[in-house]
């Protein structure tokens, strides 16, 4: 009988663990570790962050869910992966150190017939001097936690503003080649409406600074959509909303310094320049958890398993050639490790083989760029993709060799939903699709994606869209009445 073995429970991890549940006989054995006490729903941080829902609202437990489901749920965190076996087991395995359930510190042995790395990313403020709220100057939405520290220091400045003093409000992206744009410009529109609807807009200096080379970018090489007949870029779409609101930016910035005062980052002209803020929330660099790798005889093959990033190495086409050569085809279908092949790393877990974004260097030899998104959707698309050829290959259906079932993010859609105000009258959300994700040249030579399926649209209903996801994701995540009917 198989023995699958799930690191991390956020979107991807979560989904992957849930399809099996579902799809394999108890004969089957599910485990999940993770250091995580709670599965929270990232999307709903930004509102957490102003204050219009507490971490209860996005979260829930997840050790009864598991013990319900009869998943074998390790509150731990991951330190070795042995994919040939070793001296503690002729079976392959990993180690794993206990945060939680009355065991904390103690190390153990799980092995496995399958393994699915879907721990996410490890949030890398320290890659930024000064950078975030355990250790330096700034806050962050990366998860409840940090989302709900946010919206305390955001009162503070909403009460300084209330008693007639001036506030600099910082808010983007912390390091030259981190991700999330989305969730940074989602957040500085909520603020901006929480301090508009209180009516101290002229006691607010909003600014947003991104890495992006335009405005409207998202790390994904902007887009093209289609509305009312018009083509637009998403420079027009994302400025337009910033403008509207009397929002600075600053863009193809890379911050290289925060102190309690200031935010240092250098251009793309290499200019070395400074803001001064009194609230900042910066997005900050990913990487991977920094898990080492072993094989048999015990000597090290980390660099065989992950890039120096802690991304694990997947089915992608990693050559490093010219921007201008990169293709659709260079992305991974299975995210299946090519050696290892009862290993994969859906969702952040896995090394992207470029950047979707066109990279750009400045005269100093800073890169400043976004690093690719594979948060939220995609993340859900792989988990579950995972989970089908894992199905197949434990019915034997399948062999590793021949997976049927495909997630490349150059043939995957997305659908985006950025908040821009929260309220049943008054709320406003900005609606996108795009199709698919990674630009496919070959395809679709003028624009990249297609345009009959990259479509964008600002409005109410939009924010009640995304209301009604909130509490449709939960309700699958919390595996009620026919959750896997719903979409990832």
């Amino acid at each position: 009988m198989a023995k699958i073995v799930v690191l991390g429970s956020g979107i991807a991890g979560h989904t992957t663990a849930a399809y099996l549940r579902k799809w394999l006989n108890k004969s089957h054995e599910v485990v999940v570790v993770s250091p995580n006490e709670y599965y929270q729903f990232v999307p709903s941080n930004i509102w957490v962050g102003v204050g219009r829902m507490t971490p209860e609202q996005i979260r829930f437990k997840l050790e009864p869910k598991y013990k319900k489901w009869g998943i074998n749920f390790k509150r731990a965190k991951a330190l070795t992966i042995h994919p040939e076996g070793g001296e503690a087991s002729e079976k392959p395995y990993v180690t794993i150190e206990y945060v939680g359930q009355g065991k904390e510190g103690k190390k153990e042995i799980v092995d496995y017939d399958f393994l699915v790395n879907a721990t996410g990313p490890q949030l890398r403020f320290d890659k930024t001097e000064g950078l975030g709220p355990d250790h330096g100057h700034t806050v962050s939405v990366c998860n409840f936690n940090h989302a709900a520290h946010a919206w305390a220091e955001l009162q503070k400045s909403i009460k300084k503003m209330e008693a007639g003093e001036n506030q600099n409000i910082v808010i983007g992206i912390g390091h030259p080649g981190a991700t999330c744009q989305g969730a940074a410009f989602e957040y500085i529109l909520n603020v901006y409406h929480e301090i508009d609807r209180r009516g101290l807009t002229d006691k607010a200096n909003i600014t947003y600074i991104t890495n992006e080379y335009e405005i409207g970018d998202f790390a994904m090489g902007g887009a093209y959509i289609k509305r009312n007949g018009y083509i637009t870029p998403t420079k027009i779409f994302a400025e337009s909303f910033l403008a509207e609101r009397e929002i600075n930016w600053v863009k193809r910035a890379g911050v290289k310094k925060v102190d309690d005062k200031k935010i240092y980052y250098e251009n793309l002209a290499g200019e070395f320049k400074e803001l001064e803020y009194d609230f900042a929330m910066l997005i900050p660099a990913f990487s991977g958890p920094g898990f080492k790798a072993f094989d048999k005889q015990g000597d090290d093959i980390t660099d065989k398993l992950f890039k120096p990033n802690g991304f694990m190495i997947v089915d992608a086409d990693y050559t490093k050639k010219p921007y201008e050569e990169w293709k659709a085809s260079d992305w991974p279908e299975t995210v299946q490790h090519p050696e290892y092949k009862n290993i994969f790393a859906p969702g952040i877990a896995f090394a992207p083989p470029h950047t979707i974004s066109k990279p750009f260097t400045s005269p100093n030899g800073t890169t400043i760029v976004p690093a690719p998104p594979r948060t939220g959707m995609p993340s859900g698309v792989m988990g579950k993709v995972v989970a089908q050829n894992i199905r197949d290959v434990v019915k034997g259906k399948r062999k590793l060799d021949n997976l049927k079932h495909k997630a490349s993010m150059s043939k995957m859609g997305a659908a985006c939903i950025v908040s821009a105000g929260y309220g049943m009258t008054n709320g406003m959300a900005a609606t996108m699709t795009v199709f698919p994700i990674v630009q496919d040249w070959e395809k679709y030579p003028e624009f990249g994606r297609s345009l009959t399926y990259t479509v964008g649209e600002p409005g109410l209903a939009g924010h009640w869209l995304k209301w009604f996801m909130h509490y449709m994701f939960l309700h699958k995540a919390k595996g009620y009445p026919f959750w896997w009917l719903l979409p990832e």
